[in-house]
């Protein structure tokens, strides 16, 4: 949001006023004479890094709060309510004091609240009839972060803040990652991993937001309980992520990407085999970034790709596939030998999601310190195949959580039955016990995925969609801290349906029924999203129109594209938590009453592909009922399309139910004897998915002269429908 054109030179308060200004010098009185009673505070805040829920422009940044500055600098947000400004004292310290120094736009009512991770806030102080000037409080409490949450404005302005200095003293502060060499150590069956000679098992997570929002995210992770988060790619952009884990005592598994990276349809191929050129390339480009960050005191170990063993599958067949997989597992075994060379005080490991990848790397990779495994559903499984391949390497699990959509069963749409908040939870759960079970071999997990995406893969996997906690995010938080005082947990749905499930007329609406349930009792606020990753791609989430209809039922519109739709039920509690079930809808040509003449009918075409996809694809298959049958033509302009009635007949609307490819110019005629036709309706505008035409006439022939499409493709009809 923008904020205000007017100049600042314009508005009254740019001049400090007189009573202000007294103000101002009286506080830097205060300041540097500060009573006997609170001689041994220390200034905390100044210079440190400080952040703000808005800022009025480019000269009102939330650092010229904690600059030291009282009358030449200030912060200003922008003129509503609420906002926030706070500061990261960079180490949880003892509180005593906090001075408010105001500009003539001051909080009339605010807190004063702490925080240790930067998300779970404590009031120390809450101020109401504020009268500007500066506020001396004295408070007591801990806390890394310090805000000054502005509920109410004393006038039509935003809140402006000369300074804000928060006192006190250094106390418990936040543990510095350990220092010394990672190594893994010990022998068979009975390895642990060490940093600085001291035991660390990884409790880790993968790492999803921005490197710009570390330094907001990391605290979070840290409250979780995490010790370790786990990248994909490491370049010039890591330092600023290394640096926050750093502050915040995290490790980081620093990753490399290599084609064909990602799993089963990602990334592109590579020769292994032969392209000197690519792996050269690589090997120059990981040794540079080894060699920048081996001695940051976040690295935790080096990871060398990530699924490319199974994702070769997707490249080559038969035995160039195994040359393929020799091949790539031996270019991660020269990466490791080089990094090595570089770094010999941090593991090296590579990932793939497939345990027969691990025969690979014990006959390519004997460089390598560990394994690492991405598994979700099968994680459990992991343990009795590192048995059964007699590997004499410890491993770690660097993805793994609830079921993913390639491991569920289909629903009644045919599509992954996506698991309920409740299981994905449970799936956490399960995960970390199966890790912490193989004792002496498995040396811990990055659970998959600490991400903020609010979209189809964000809500079926991210602890934190849109910031919104999940069960999942307290089920980590749980294993990982081993308490089971977790706080204010989100609602919990059960029993969402769909009705109707598989017949939802397109822009006409179905019920959606949820019941909800807040373990605190707190209100419940709704939202209903649609998804259209199955019907077109599309994999965000678009907020529906909807309404609620009571005792847990709403009453959503169905989009007008057909096809399988992903609707959302979300339930948030007010306190940054939110369940998020979802279930599938199939969207349907809306229902035309009266009888279908063309069902059945013999029909005609000016052509129709033979074989393509699901095809052969002829005329009869337009009007046959059937919604997963079509008729397509070949990919050319002019076609058409046309059925006989049998014998004339009055004419009062056609739906056209067209496949992706569709028609953007044509013209329906009618014709008595075949030849001499007449035009009963045309358009230029079409878009797919249902034309329902209103149409008066009488004929016994129906003609689609289609003169235009839509894409690169033909015709292609679901079905025409004819009725009387």
């Amino acid at each position: 949001m923008s904020g205000p054109t007017t100049p600042t030179s314009l508005r009254r308060r740019a001049a400090v006023p007189f009573v202000a200004l007294g103000a101002l010098l009286a506080s830097s009185f205060t300041v540097a004479l500060a009573p006997g009673a609170h001689a041994a505070d220390a200034l905390l805040s100044q210079g440190r890094p400080a952040t703000a829920s808005s800022q009025e422009g480019d000269g009102y940044t939330a650092a010229a709060a904690v600059d030291g500055n009282l009358t030449g600098t200030r912060w200003a947000s922008q003129w509503s309510d609420p906002q926030w400004l706070q500061v990261d004292l960079g180490q949880v310290s003892n509180l005593s004091r906090v001075v408010l120094t105001w500009e003539s736009a001051y909080g009339k009512d605010y807190e004063i609240q702490a925080s240790d991770n930067g998300t779970d806030w404590r009031t120390l102080k809450k101020v109401t009839g504020g009268d500007g000037g500066t506020d001396d409080l004295a408070v007591s409490g801990t806390g890394r972060y310090v805000r000054m949450q502005g509920l109410a404005r004393s006038g039509g302005y935003g809140y402006s803040l000369w300074e804000f200095q928060v006192y006190g003293s250094a106390g418990g502060t936040t543990p510095p990652p350990a220092s010394g060499a990672v190594k893994v150590e010990g022998g068979q069956g009975n390895w642990r991993l060490t940093v600085g000679g001291q035991p660390y098992t990884v409790k880790g997570v993968t790492w999803g937001p921005a490197v710009s929002d570390a330094p907001r995210y990391l605290p979070d992770v840290r409250a979780m309980g995490a010790n370790t988060i786990r990248t994909w790619g490491t370049d010039a952009s890591s330092k600023a992520l290394l640096d926050a884990a750093a502050s915040n005592g995290i490790r980081v598994i620093n990753g490399f990407w290599l084609q064909p990276g990602g799993g089963p349809g990602a990334g592109g191929c590579v020769d292994y085999v032969t392209d000197t050129t690519y792996k050269n390339t690589m090997l120059t480009e990981f040794a540079k970034w080894v060699d920048a960050y081996k001695s940051h005191p976040a690295t935790l170990m080096w990871n060398v790709g990530n699924e490319s063993v199974l994702g070769l599958q997707n490249c080559y067949s038969g035995a160039e596939l195994e040359a393929q997989r020799n091949a790539y597992t031996s270019f991660v075994n020269d990466v490791a030998r080089k990094i090595h060379g570089i770094d010999p005080d941090h593991p090296v490991t590579s990932t793939d999601a497939w345990t027969g990848a691990w025969p690979y790397y014990k006959r390519n990779a004997p460089d390598l310190d560990l394994y690492a495994m991405n598994s979700y559903s099968n994680v459990c499984k992991v343990r009795q195949d590192w048995i059964d391949g007699g590997y004499t390497k410890p491993y770690i699990i660097t993805e793994t959580g609830p079921a993913g959509e390639w491991e569920v069963p289909d629903d009644a749409n045919g599509i992954p039955d996506e698991p309920t908040d409740v299981q994905k939870a449970d799936g956490y759960t399960k995960a970390w016990n199966c890790v912490t079970a193989h004792q002496g071999v498995a040396l811990g997990a990055t659970l998959f995925h600490y991400g903020t995406e609010h979209d189809f893969g964000g809500v079926w996997f991210n602890l934190l969609p849109d910031g919104l906690k999940r069960l999942s995010y307290y089920a980590v938080k749980k294993a990982y801290t081993g308490s089971t005082s977790v706080g204010n947990t989100p609602p919990v749905i059960s029993g969402m349906t769909v009705s109707p499930v598989s017949s939802a007329p397109a822009g006409g609406e179905f019920t959606v029924h949820a019941d909800v349930r807040d373990p605190d009792g707190d209100a419940v606020t709704y939202k209903v999203f649609l998804s259209g990753n199955y019907a077109n791609g599309d994999k965000r989430l678009v907020e529906a129109q909807w309404r609620s209809t009571g005792n847990g039922n709403f009453a959503v519109t169905a989009p007008r594209k057909l096809g399988v739709w992903k609707v959302y039920v979300q339930a948030e509690d007010g306190h940054g938590n939110a369940g998020i079930e979802t279930r599938s809808v199939k969207v349907v040509a809306p229902p035309v009453s009266g009888t279908n003449l063309a069902l059945n009918r013999p029909a005609t075409a000016s052509s129709s592909q033979q074989s393509y996809g699901d095809c052969p694809c002829t005329p009869a298959l337009a009007v046959d009922g059937r919604a997963e049958t079509r008729w397509a033509s070949d990919w050319s302009d002019p076609q058409w399309f046309q059925v006989d009635l049998g014998s004339a007949k009055t004419l009062r609307r056609l739906q056209l139910v067209w496949d992706p490819a569709y028609a953007t110019s044509y013209e329906v005629q009618v014709s008595d004897d075949a030849n001499t036709w007449r035009p009963v309706y045309s358009t230029t505008a079409g878009d797919g998915d249902v034309d329902t035409l209103d149409v008066s006439a009488t004929g016994r022939y129906v003609r689609l002269q289609l003169t235009a499409r839509g894409t690169g493709w033909g015709y292609s009809l679901h079905e025409l429908g004819i009725y009387s």
